[in-house]
């Protein structure tokens, strides 16, 4: 015999039965009646060819500009309400398909520019050339091996510190909103790179986020941002101090070319050089108590000269790897996670290591 409820007890264990069921779902579907209650309260309608089903959330938790004829993907939580209407509370949406996410990147860069985030005015510069540097990156993405690897080789020895998050898909926006902060409360760092590879527009939407753009525009480290091709451009390219057109380009911007240094250094010497020889000749021509002035002139120079040479000589030095391992440093290679093999470069061996432990550091 079926159970005799009155009708508050049974909304609520339907729902008992849903949170069981149904704790969560995820649903694709085109946007319609979009409304803003109140200034309060977001409803809207999910539907596609055959059915629909409402759709209920804060509207302090609507981080993408919505419009009717779009189409989102949802993660909700089922809910019978106290009335007896079936609906979905929203707890996160993404844009789906080139056209949504355009619409509502539009709609976005709209309220975002008016606000003046997007000011070249409110963008600082970056340090030259930084030395310690936060990255924001999924380490199993290409974006981020090509970032590292061009760091290496135009300068190297540059202290990297890396937040690993998810660079696509649900759960992506609060890691990274997670990881900015992380690096904002820490500090000591010059700048922060958010880098991340190429990949269809419903794999980039995560960077339209408003949450996410508003939390770059506020950080009190520079940022700059390497995502995607060089004609992708996101929200989060838009408010950050600087936009690199990829990873690799990131990596370009935040350093120097030790091999353009070198050859700088070198022509600035034989300039030097130069400017010797000519004055070595032409004080060659004159005699007398001329000479021997010119002579004693000629030698403060060249001993001038001399201590510069022997400086930048020192400098160049200083530029090569292995006076740098020398000091005892050591180069890190491979993946840091558990059962990870890493390769360990010293200035005497090389190890090959097996990683037992990996935690964050307090």
């Amino acid at each position: 015999m079926a159970p005799e409820l009155s009708v508050s007890d049974f909304v609520a264990v339907f729902n008992q039965t849903l949170e069981y069921a149904y704790p969560e779902v995820i649903l694709v579907g085109e946007v319609a009646s979009f409304k803003i209650n109140q200034n309060k309260y977001v409803f809207f309608d999910l539907k596609d060819e055959e059915a629909t089903v409402g759709c209920f959330l804060m509207l302090f938790d609507l981080r993408v500009q919505l419009a009717d004829g779009m189409k989102v993907k949802i993660v909700a939580t089922p809910k019978l309400t106290r009335w007896g209407k079936f609906s979905l509370t929203v707890r996160e949406i993404l844009p789906v398909g080139e056209g949504s996410i355009k619409k509502g990147l539009e709609l976005l860069k709209q309220k975002l520019d008016k606000e003046g985030l997007f000011a070249e005015a409110r963008k600082r510069p970056l340090a030259e050339p930084p030395q310690k540097i936060a990255v924001i990156s999924s380490q199993n993405a290409a974006g981020y091996a090509d970032f590292v690897k061009i760091l290496d080789e135009r300068w190297g020895g540059l202290e990297l510190t890396v937040a690993q998050v998810a660079v696509q898909g649900f759960g992506a926006v609060d890691q990274m909103m997670g990881a900015l902060k992380y690096f904002n409360e820490q500090g000591g760092y010059d700048v922060i790179a958010i880098v991340r590879g190429g990949g269809s527009a419903d794999d980039l939407a995560v960077f339209n986020d408003e949450a996410l753009a508003r939390a770059i525009a506020s950080s009190k480290i520079p940022v700059i941002t390497g995502i995607g091709h060089e004609v992708d451009e996101s929200l989060a390219d838009l408010v950050a101090d600087m936009r690199a057109s990829t990873p690799s380009n990131a990596a370009q911007m935040l350093s120097r070319n030790k091999k353009e240094v070198v050859k700088n250094n070198a022509l600035t010497l034989a300039r030097l050089a130069g400017v010797v020889g000519e004055r070595v000749e032409n004080k060659s021509e004159q005699v007398g108590q001329l000479m021997n002035s010119a002579k004693g002139k000629m030698e403060v120079e060249i001993d001038r000269l001399d201590a510069k040479v022997q400086h930048l000589k020192v400098v160049l030095e200083g530029l090569n790897p292995e006076m740098v391992l020398q000091r005892g440093y050591a180069l890190l290679r491979g993946e840091t996670k558990m059962g990870g093999v890493v390769k360990i470069t010293t200035f005497f061996e090389e190890i090959t290591a097996l990683i037992k432990e990996v935690k964050r550091r307090k």
